[in-house]
C-alpha cells in the first residue's frame, strides 16, 4: 500500500483594527504607537480627517512609520508589507498618488509630536551602564551625513556643499540629538541646514536637561556661553576642552587637578595623558583636558572621570544605528522640505520605539547591559512582525522583538581602537595624519592613564602670574604698568589688550582707565591656609 502522509493545517489569529483602519498598524511596534496615542496626536495637531475615507489619517501615520522601516521600497510596496498578513480581509490596494496625497494631508506635525511623546530616558537608574553615582549620563552630538534629494525646493532650504568651482553633491542635513549614553535612546532632536553651528542647535535642547543628569560633551561644545547655559539647567558637566585652551588657575588640588571659573561657572580641570597599546604592538597616545562641575577630588577621582568620559562615544553608535542600519545610508525619498521633515521625524520615532523595546527586554533580565542588545536584530524582527501583522495588541502574549534580542545578545564589549574616518565626507581633506597608521579596528591590550601634575608647579603664563601677583594684595587697585613690572615685563603696552580680555572673562574688574582689581570670585589665594577646602563645593547626587 502506498505511504499516506498526514498533513496538519496551522492557523493563526490576527487582531487588528476594524474596517478601513485595519492597515493602520506597525506589527509589534504598535504597542509603542497605540491607536489611542496616534488619534490623540492627530487631534492635537488638527490633522484628523473630517470624514472617514478609505485612507484615514491614522492609517497614514502608520504608513509613514512603515516607510521608515522599509526605506528602500516604494509607496505601493510598503503598503503591501502592511497588508501582507491581512489577506483574508480583501483590502483594496491604493494607487501611488493616493498614498502620496495621504502624506501631504498629514504633514510633519503628527510625526514630530509622536517622537516628542516617545523621546526621553528609557531605562531605570539601576540598569547597568546608565548612571554614574546617581546621575544619568547624556551627551550632545551632531551628524551631518544625512542626504536629501537634489531638488530645487530642498536646495533652497539646505543649500549644497560649496567649493571654488561652484556647488556639488546632495543637500546635507545636520541632525543634533541629546542621547542617553547607557541605552543610546534619544531625549530630543533638532535638524536643519549644515552651515548653522552645532551649539546653536544644541541650545534648543538645553531645556531637556535637569539636575539628575551628567552631560558628557566633546570639544565642539566648550564655548563659554554654552557652558554657562548648560550649567544653569542644573546638570553636572564633564566636557572635553580644546587643546589650545588653558583656563586660569583658581586653586590647585592635591591630585594634580585645579579649579577655575569660566563665565561664572566653577569647574575642575583635569589634564590627562592617555596611552593605548594594541595586541599588534602599536602604541598610540593623546592628551585630554576635561572640565567638570564635579569639583570634589576625593569623591570623584580624576582617573574615574577620565574613564567615564569614554561613555560619550556611545552616541556615535546611536548615529550608526540610525543612519546606516535603519536608513541604510540612502538618500531621503521626500522631494520637498515638508516631506523631508515628516520623513526624518518618522525615522527618529521608529528608532526611539526600537530603543524603548530593547531597553525593556534588557531590564527583564536583571544584570543585562543594554549595550549588548542588538539594534539589527530588533529592527529585522520588527519588520517581520509588520509583514505578519503580529503582536499588534498588547494582550497577544510576550513580545517577539524583546525575545529575539535576548536570544541574540551581543558579547560584552572589548576595548578596541579604530581610526576616525568619514565614509561620506563633505570635505576633500584627508583624515588627521596621526591616525594614518591605524588601518582598521584593533583590540587594545593595555591602557595607561596619567594625570598631569603641572598645575602644582609655579605659574608660567602671563595670566597666572598676574593672578599670583594681584592675590598678594587682593583689595588693592593695580595700574597696568605696576602689573607689567610685577610679572617681569619692561613695557605695559603689550599687556593692555590681555588685561581687557581678562576683564571680559570675569577675572578682573576695570575700575578706572588703566586701573584694575581682582574680581571678587578670584580673590582667594592658593597659598592661603584652607584655600582649597574653601573652594570645594561637594556635589550631592540626586
Amino acid at each position: 500500500m502506498p505511504n499516506q502522509c498526514a498533513t496538519s493545517v496551522l492557523t493563526r489569529t490576527i487582531a487588528v483594527a476594524e474596517g478601513v483602519y485595519a492597515p493602520g498598524h506597525l506589527g509589534e511596534l504598535t504597542r509603542q504607537f497605540p491607536f489611542e496615542l496616534v488619534d490623540d496626536v492627530l487631534i492635537q495637531t488638527r490633522t484628523m480627517q473630517t470624514r472617514v475615507r478609505r485612507l484615514p489619517s491614522r492609517v497614514g501615520v502608520y504608513f509613514v512609520l512603515a516607510m521608515a522601516l522599509f526605506p528602500g521600497l516604494g509607496y505601493v510596496r510598503v503598503w503591501d508589507k502592511l497588508t501582507a498578513g491581512l489577506g483574508q480581509l480583501c483590502l483594496r490596494r491604493p494607487s501611488e498618488k493616493a498614498l502620496r496625497d495621504l502624506r501631504r494631508r498629514l504633514g510633519a506635525a503628527p510625526l514630530k509630536q509622536l517622537f516628542t511623546v516617545l523621546a526621553g530616558p528609557v531605562a531605570g537608574p539601576r540598569t547597568p551602564g546608565v548612571c554614574y553615582r546617581g546621575w544619568r549620563t547624556v551627551a550632545f552630538d551632531g551628524c551631518s551625513s544625512a542626504k536629501a534629494p537634489d531638488r530645487p525646493r530642498v536646495c533652497t532650504w539646505l543649500g549644497k556643499h560649496k567649493h571654488r568651482y561652484g556647488q556639488e553633491g546632495y543637500p546635507m542635513l545636520k541632525l543634533m540629538v541629546l542621547c542617553e549614553t547607557g541605552t543610546r535612546a534619544l531625549l530630543g532632536a533638532v535638524f536643519g541646514p549644515v552651515p548653522q553651528k552645532e551649539t546653536a542647535y544644541a541650545e534648543q535642547l538645553l531645556p531637556l536637561l535637569d539636575d539628575s543628569m551628567l552631560l558628557l560633551n566633546d570639544r565642539g561644545f566648550d564655548t563659554d556661553d554654552f557652558l554657562a547655559k548648560a550649567a544653569a539647567t542644573g546638570v553636572q558637566l564633564l566636557v572635553r576642552l580644546k587643546g589650545a585652551r588653558t583656563p586660569a588657575r583658581w586653586a590647585a588640588l592635591p591630585d594634580g587637578t585645579y579649579l577655575t571659573r569660566i563665565n561664572g561657572v566653577r569647574l575642575r580641570i583635569i589634564d590627562a595623558h592617555i596611552a593605548v597599546t594594541t595586541v599588534k604592538g602599536l602604541r598610540l597616545q593623546g592628551h585630554y583636558r576635561l572640565a567638570t562641575t564635579l569639583v570634589d577630588h576625593r569623591r570623584h577621582p580624576a582617573a574615574e572621570l577620565i574613564s567615564l568620559y569614554h561613555e560619550r562615544w556611545e552616541i556615535e553608535s546611536a548615529f550608526y544605528s540610525l543612519r546606516h542600519t535603519l536608513q541604510t545610508g540612502l538618500v531621503l525619498r521626500s522631494q520637498d522640505p515638508v516631506g523631508v521633515h515628516q520623513e526624518l521625524w518618522a525615522h527618529l520615532a521608529v528608532y526611539q520605539a526600537l530603543r524603548r523595546t530593547m531597553a525593556e527586554a534588557a531590564e527583564s533580565r536583571p544584570g543585562t547591559d543594554p549595550d549588548r542588545a542588538s539594534f539589527t536584530v530588533a529592527l529585522e524582527t520588527a519588520k517581520d512582525q509588520v509583514i505578519a501583522a503580529a503582536g499588534v495588541l498588547p494582550d497577544e502574549g510576550h513580545g517577539w522583538i524583546g525575545q529575539a534580542v535576548l536570544d541574540n545578545l551581543l558579547p560584552p564589549g572589548r576595548p578596541r581602537i579604530a581610526p576616525r574616518r568619514v565614509k561620506c565626507p563633505i570635505s576633500r581633506y584627508a583624515a588627521p595624519p596621526d591616525q594614518a597608521q591605524v588601518l582598521g579596528a584593533s583590540r587594545i591590550s593595555d591602557v595607561t592613564l596619567t594625570v598631569d601634575h603641572s598645575s602644582r608647579q609655579a605659574p608660567v603664563g602671563r595670566r597666572d602670574r598676574t593672578l599670583q601677583l594681584m592675590r598678594t594684595d587682593p583689595a588693592r587697585s593695580w595700574r597696568a604698568c605696576e602689573i607689567a613690572r610685577g610679572i617681569g615685563l619692561d613695557d605695559a603696552r603689550g599687556l593692555r589688550a590681555e588685561l581687557g580680555r581678562w576683564v571680559n572673562e570675569g577675572i578682573l574688574r576695570r575700575i578706572a582707565r588703566g586701573v584694575y582689581t581682582l574680581d571678587d570670585d578670584w580673590m582667594m589665594s592658593e597659598g592661603q591656609p584652607g584655600a582649597v577646602s574653601a573652594a570645594l563645593t561637594t556635589a550631592v547626587s540626586p
